[in-house]
C-alpha cells in the first residue's frame, strides 16, 4: 500500500483563555484529520512530533497512538481528534509522522505530517 493513500490535514487555533503572555505560556489546540483513501484498513500505532518554538528551540515527542487511542481506520473512513500544544513563544510550528499498520499485510509504514503553524492572532513571523 502506498503511503499516499493516507491523507493528513491539521487545523490549529490559539486558546487565549488558557494562555498567559506575561508568563510565556501560549496554548494552542490542533485538530488532525486522517483520511484513509486506501482499500485496506490501517491502525495508527504511534506518533512523532517535532515542536519548534519561535526562538528556534525544539522538542520531540514520541508515543503510542494519539489521545490514548490506537484507532483502526477502515477503507474510506476518517479519524479525527483534537489535542494541544503549549509554547513559550507566540509563534511556532509542529511537524511529525504517524506510524500506521496495514492490517492486510501486517506491515508498518510512516506517514509524514507537514509542518503547520501555531500563532497568536496578529503574530508576524
Amino acid at each position: 500500500m502506498s503511503v499516499l493513500d493516507i491523507h493528513v490535514s491539521v487545523v490549529s487555533h490559539y486558546l487565549a483563555e488558557e494562555s498567559n503572555a506575561a508568563q510565556g505560556r501560549y496554548v494552542f489546540s490542533y485538530r488532525v484529520t486522517l483520511d484513509n483513501k486506501s482499500p485496506h484498513s490501517v491502525q495508527l500505532l504511534a506518533r512523532y512530533w517535532k515542536i519548534t518554538q519561535g526562538s528556534g528551540e525544539h522538542q520531540e515527542v514520541r508515543g503510542k497512538g494519539v489521545v490514548g487511542q490506537q484507532p483502526l481506520i477502515g477503507p474510506g473512513q476518517r479519524f479525527r481528534y483534537t489535542s494541544r500544544a503549549i509554547l513559550q513563544t507566540p509563534v511556532g510550528t509542529m511537524e511529525g509522522a504517524y506510524t500506521l499498520l496495514d492490517t492486510s499485510t501486517q506491515r508498518s509504514f510512516d506517514v509524514e505530517i507537514a509542518p503547520f503553524r501555531l500563532a497568536t492572532p496578529l503574530a508576524i513571523h
